[in-house]
């Protein structure tokens, strides 16, 4: 199945693109599926084409990733702006209820959303993240993300990218070649650059202000939870991950064996227990 290449206009007049799968008139709930930091839609290929045949999948690119348009003043790379860059979106398609799946960051606007749209989301999946972040993890992002580091070729890019991001499960060369193309894009001087504004370091390296992220976990009560977590994580670190289960009884808790930060949701260890959470969703 191909899906649909679209884009909308934000608040503040940036075009910003998705990627929509599925018949958007299904009646089944659709899926929202939000990347990591630097991460795009392209991340979430797999899943769509897994689900779109009996319900709807869409999959934005934040500003400043993929193909959705950088933002001239990087004040504005902010999880609040996201928030409300999600709100269009979801308001110019219609869509008034969503099973939201978070990878990362994506987890962290997940955890956001019923706040911020109020009777919106049926059901969460965060990917490899939680309430608490861990700063080995989160260091080792911050680092690379605020500098650009041209690549030569596809070989070379994968290279790098096995060095940069060692816990990520993928199952051959094929599978980090695809990885690689939905990380970097050709530029001009013919060389592989990343994929993001690499202004997007810049909030990052100034601070954010505290939140409490266990308040905003808590207010997933009452909604259908299904958190997955990287084994050797640096992100989601093991305490974390059983506090999150004693805070929430009714979480549904996948470890992937073998893996770090972060899961690809294509694992076996994840695909039953996503298949069944998903079909009790309608």
């Amino acid at each position: 199945m191909t899906p649909r290449e679209r884009t909308y206009t934000t608040g503040d007049g940036l075009s910003l693109f998705f990627r929509d799968w599925g018949d958007p008139y299904c009646a089944a709930t659709p899926i929202l599926c939000l990347p990591g930091l630097t991460r795009n839609s392209r991340d979430f290929l797999d899943l769509a084409g897994r689900y779109a045949a009996d319900r709807r999948v869409i999959c934005p690119d934040y500003r400043g990733r993929g193909r959705s348009q950088h933002d001239p003043d990087w004040r504005r790379y902010h999880p609040r702006v996201y928030l409300e860059d999600l709100r269009h979106l979801l308001a110019a398609e219609g869509v008034r209820r969503v099973v939201v799946v978070g990878t990362s960051m994506g987890g962290l606007i997940a955890m956001a959303l019923p706040s911020a749209l109020p009777g919106m989301v049926a059901g969460v999946v965060l990917n490899d993240i939680g309430p608490d972040l861990g700063q080995g993890g989160l260091g080792r992002i911050v680092a690379y993300v605020g500098r650009d580091r041209p690549q030569p070729d596809w070989p070379e890019a994968v290279a790098e990218l096995r060095r940069l991001m060692p816990g990520v499960s993928l199952d051959g060369d094929d599978a980090w070649r695809r990885f690689a193309e939905a990380t970097y894009r050709p530029g001009a001087d013919g060389r592989l650059h990343f994929d993001w504004d690499v202004n997007l370091a810049r909030p990052l390296r100034k601070g954010a202000a505290a939140h409490d992220l266990w308040a905003l976990f808590r207010g997933l009560a009452g909604i259908p939870t299904l958190a997955v977590r990287g084994a050797t994580s640096d992100m989601l670190a093991a305490e974390t991950f059983a506090r999150m289960a004693v805070e929430m009884p009714q979480l549904i808790a996948v470890t992937v064996p073998g893996c770090g930060h972060c899961p690809t949701l294509g694992e076996p260890a994840v695909l039953p227990a996503l298949d069944a959470f998903l079909e009790a969703i309608r």
